[in-house]
């Protein structure tokens, strides 16, 4: 049974939706500066960090954070894109 988590803002968004968007948005580079996981700066797949992310609570609660400050900064949907700072 599944229940209501009205409260609860990744409630029925899939790990594998939350980093793909992570991914889109901020590529994989930016993505392990923000979250220091090996299976994002080395030889990064789809794949292989949802099988780390799935047996790591730590981690996959890192990217459920990551996505939900992201998703604020853009409540329409799309993927956040930074800023670029001049230099």
């Amino acid at each position: 049974m599944q229940e209501n988590q009205p409260n609860n803002p990744v409630h029925g968004v899939k790990i594998a939706d939350m980093l793909n968007y992570l991914i889109e948005s901020y590529g994989w580079e930016e993505l392990a500066a923000r979250i220091n996981i090996r299976c994002f700066r080395f030889d990064p797949s789809v794949k292989s960090s949802l099988v780390f992310l799935r047996k790591t609570p730590w981690a996959k609660e890192e990217v459920q954070k990551l996505y939900i400050r992201t998703v604020e900064r853009n409540p329409k949907g799309k993927p956040y894109q930074p800023k670029k700072l001049k230099g």
